[in-house]
């Protein structure tokens, strides 16, 4: 038996922002609290959505308060802002790290406590509240975060999460629009993450047949128009593909989770604020390379998800050359491919491993066991850019 889950209304497509007046008139709303980041702000990208709630009489609190790799204290920050602000829904415009901050205060406004008080790891409370409603609005395609019940906070030297259902969206409103203006930094930072999704949860101990679906055809869309997207801003196609694959990737690793990429980039987020993006991007090659003697048959799947030739070819080699072109797609994108380029020094690899081994919750979905032996293998690969090719 599976289970599949999603928020109650995903809107998609070119012009889908338009929605939002639907949605504000049903639930008779007359106060938001909408949090952005201060780059989308000066950038006017949330100018057409001040002008609409401005029509509608709709008195609004705005929050920039947000930073990438949220930590607890701006968590808590926006939590005290939206519980004073008695606003009545919450509106999350941005990236993974502004959506899951407004997923966390939304919920917790509801709730006694603060952030730390319910993360995955440590925290010792379990929420009672359902909290305000949310709407979640990305402007990148990549971290899924507008259809999960997850948000990531940033510690000392790891990461740590809240999870649960109140925190999935009542409404997502995925406009590729909003894409069109990004970066290629964070257009490839992004694209991986949401390539590292679908990857993982296809490959994942919880996968299902419509969590497989939606991965594999994530993967394809993905890897066929990342490059044009990080390379020509302007291609609406590539773009529009992005966003929807990155919304499949979402869908499917919500449902069958990520694993051993996640978990061992957490730490490197967490010790030297590596982007999350990048932070799988620059381990996806090196732990695929560990673990894929343990789903070969999806790996050959994947291979041609990727149209890679696979005719005459054994498993194993095809599985080689799934795992270099990993690599060869996150240099393609301008990203790093060794942990040693973000200044990362050999005698950092114990302390990874020690935090990366906490994240039991990850770890346990990979198709391969992940010891401590074996994560302290892949940080030195991706610390020497040594892809061994065999176990």
């Amino acid at each position: 038996m599976y289970q599949f889950i999603s928020p109650i209304k995903i809107y998609y497509g070119e012009e889908s922002l338009n929605n939002l007046d639907k949605i504000l008139l049903d639930l008779k709303v007359q106060h938001v609290f909408l949090l952005t980041d201060p780059i989308l702000k000066s950038l006017g990208v949330i100018t057409p959505i001040l002008e609409r709630l401005s029509k509608l009489n709709i008195k609004v609190e705005i929050s920039i308060d947000t930073e990438p790799e949220p930590s607890l204290l701006v968590g808590n920050v926006i939590l005290e802002k939206v519980k004073e602000s008695e606003a009545e829904i919450v509106i999350g415009i941005g990236g993974g790290s502004t959506l899951d901050l407004a997923k966390a205060a939304s919920v917790l406004a509801d709730n006694e406590g603060v952030i730390e008080d319910y993360l995955n790891l440590t925290g010792e409370r379990k929420l009672i509240g359902k909290g305000l409603p949310k709407i979640l609005i990305p402007t990148t395609a990549g971290t899924g975060s507008e259809v999960t019940d997850i948000a990531v906070f940033s510690l000392e030297d790891t990461k740590d999460v809240i999870a649960h259902d109140y925190l999935l969206a009542d409404y997502t409103i995925i406009d590729p629009v909003l894409t069109y203006t990004l970066p290629p930094k964070v257009t490839a930072a992004s694209g991986i993450d949401a390539l590292t999704h679908a990857i993982e949860a296809y490959t994942s101990a919880n996968a299902s047949p419509l969590t497989d679906i939606l991965a594999l055809d994530a993967i394809g869309r993905i890897t066929k128009h990342i490059r044009t997207a990080v390379r020509d801003s302007s291609d609406k196609e590539a773009r529009e593909q992005m966003a929807f694959g990155s919304l499949l990737a979402g869908m499917s690793f919500y449902n069958a989770g990520v694993a051993g990429v996640h978990g061992l980039a957490y730490p490197l987020g967490g010790l030297f604020k590596i982007p999350h993006g990048e932070s799988n991007a620059v381990l996806l090659a090196y732990v695929y390379d560990y673990i894929w003697p343990s789903c070969l048959v999806k790996i050959k799947e994947i291979a041609e998800a990727f149209q890679l030739p696979t005719d005459g070819k054994t498993n194993n080699e095809i599985a080689i050359t799934v795992v270099k072109s990993l690599r060869d797609l996150v240099k393609d994108v301008g990203l790093p491919t060794t942990i040693k380029e973000y200044k990362i020094n050999e005698e950092n690899i114990d302390r990874l491993t020690t935090n990366a081994l906490k994240q039991t919750r990850l770890l346990q979905r990979s198709p391969e066991i992940l010891n401590s032996r074996a994560i302290k293998g892949i940080y030195r690969n991706a610390y020497e850019g040594k892809l061994t090719n065999h176990k």
